[in-house]
């Protein structure tokens, strides 16, 4: 088992930064790859970035390239995602998750995810 506990969300103004962060207990956490999704109100939780377990490959939502950054420290057992010039669509309750399998771009390929934490971004 892994335990997940997001945190960092909170309000913003549009082009403002956060840091969000995700702390793993249990299981091995270096060994999983760690995603980030969001579900904003009447939505689908979607995917929007990954890192590997070694930080060698990270992936992002078309949405949010060249804005968010995937990171982590293995030593902590902690995955951030920080989030530039933000905007009023990125307002969503953002989840990390992680997974010891092959995908990582939908909701089931993943077996352990947090309570999620708010983001709110206002024009």
């Amino acid at each position: 088992q892994v335990q997940l506990v997001e945190s960092g969300g909170g309000l913003a103004q549009a082009g403002d930064s956060l840091k969000l962060s995700c702390a793993a207990s249990g299981r091995t956490f270096s060994a999983y790859t760690v995603g980030w999704f969001r579900q904003a109100p009447g939505r689908e939780r979607e995917f929007v970035a990954r890192i590997n377990w070694s930080s060698t490959i990270t992936s992002y939502a078309d949405s949010v390239k060249g804005r968010f950054t995937a990171s982590r420290d293995n030593a902590k057992s902690t995955v951030y995602l920080q989030m530039n010039s933000l905007k009023p669509e990125d307002t969503a309750v953002y989840y990390c998750a992680a997974t010891s399998r092959g995908g990582y771009l939908e909701r089931r390929d993943y077996d352990y995810w947090g309570q999620g934490t708010q983001v709110t971004v206002s024009s």
